[in-house]
């Protein structure tokens, strides 16, 4: 089933009282980078602090009953896993969740409080995803995929919708990418409102898989590399998330370490804002001058997430 704008509408009305409509607040600092408003979506103050709640909570409430019981299971290297066990906490609904071992230990620990169980068996995403696969074959337990899901997309697809209401006129949308489920939804709901706006998508260097996936017309991988960015890590994009990607013609944009590290410090120390490195890429791609700018007029740049470890970002901020 392929995602539509009705069903980000739909979403958008079974979410009413399960999520939060998160502020959009002008940037004066990238105002002055970019001679145009620049405004930040702030999904870091979503509820288990990411734009995944949605996604996570439209997905959990399609479930029929029989599927209620049997319980759900997930992949996700931390928001995703937080965003489904507090749904499931909410909704009462069994929630298993495989994470790679090198999860953020703070992202694990989000989830167990949420109520999950928390599977690390796994050396890599790619091998949770495998393991995935068999455990629900064995159990019954219903996948809650993290991005290539149409519920799940739809809901992401919320955040559009409430751009485009609080930044009409808006013509650049930068947006940080995973497995592209967040930039695809808004690129699916801005596409009535806003058929002419840029969607640009960033991701590290280190795991960038959408330029060449967006190339070759059909999911491809990388030899993924260590990065300060947790949430930018699934393996590739999905095939639904990719389509929509084509169709509405999403900009891809690398960043190295170098540079998401200096996005988040700005963001920190200009904005006040305490947005995980993943959830400051649109900024720092701007500041870096990834993005082409001429003829712009108006940009918002959504700051996806904001659960990032204690001992990261105060590494981060002392360099």
């Amino acid at each position: 089933m392929t995602p539509t704008t009705d069903a980000i509408a739909a979403a958008r009305r079974a979410l009413a009282l399960h999520v939060r409509r998160t502020p959009q607040v002008a940037s004066d600092v990238l105002a002055d980078v970019c001679g145009v408003p620049v405004e930040l979506k702030l999904e870091l103050l979503q509820r288990s602090g990411s734009f995944k709640a949605r996604g996570a909570f439209n997905r959990m409430l399609a479930l029929t009953g029989p599927e209620r019981a049997r319980g759900v299971i997930a992949v996700s290297a931390g928001n995703h896993a937080a965003a489904l066990a507090l749904a499931g906490r909410d909704l009462g609904v069994d929630v298993l969740v495989l994470m790679p071992r090198a999860a953020s230990s703070a992202k694990v620990s989000a989830t167990r409080t949420y109520g999950a169980t928390v599977d690390l068996e796994s050396a890599t995403s790619s091998d949770a995803f495998e393991r995935m696969r068999a455990i629900s074959g064995d159990t019954g337990r219903v996948v809650v995929h993290p991005f290539d899901d149409p519920l799940v997309i739809a809901g992401a697809g919320t955040v559009g919708l409430e751009i485009a209401e609080d930044a009409p006129g808006a013509d650049l949308v930068v947006v940080p990418v995973g497995g592209g489920g967040l930039v695809a939804g808004i690129a699916l709901a801005l596409e009535q409102t806003a058929p002419e706006a840029r969607i640009v998508g960033v991701q590290s260097r280190a795991t960038g898989t959408l330029p060449a996936s967006l190339a070759a017309g059909a999911p491809r991988t990388v030899e993924m590399q260590p990065t300060i960015a947790d949430a930018l890590t699934p393996p590739a994009v999905g095939e639904l998330t990719l389509a929509i990607c084509r169709r509405r013609g999403v900009e891809a944009v690398l960043l190295d370490e170098d540079e998401l590290a200096a996005g988040f410090r700005r963001l920190y120390a200009a904005g006040k804002i305490a947005a995980e490195v993943a959830g400051a890429a649109p900024v720092a791609a701007i500041l870096a001058g990834r993005i082409y700018l001429t003829g712009v007029r108006r940009i918002v740049c959504v700051v996806s997430g904001g659960n990032v470890a204690p001992d990261v970002a105060a590494r981060l901020l002392s360099t």
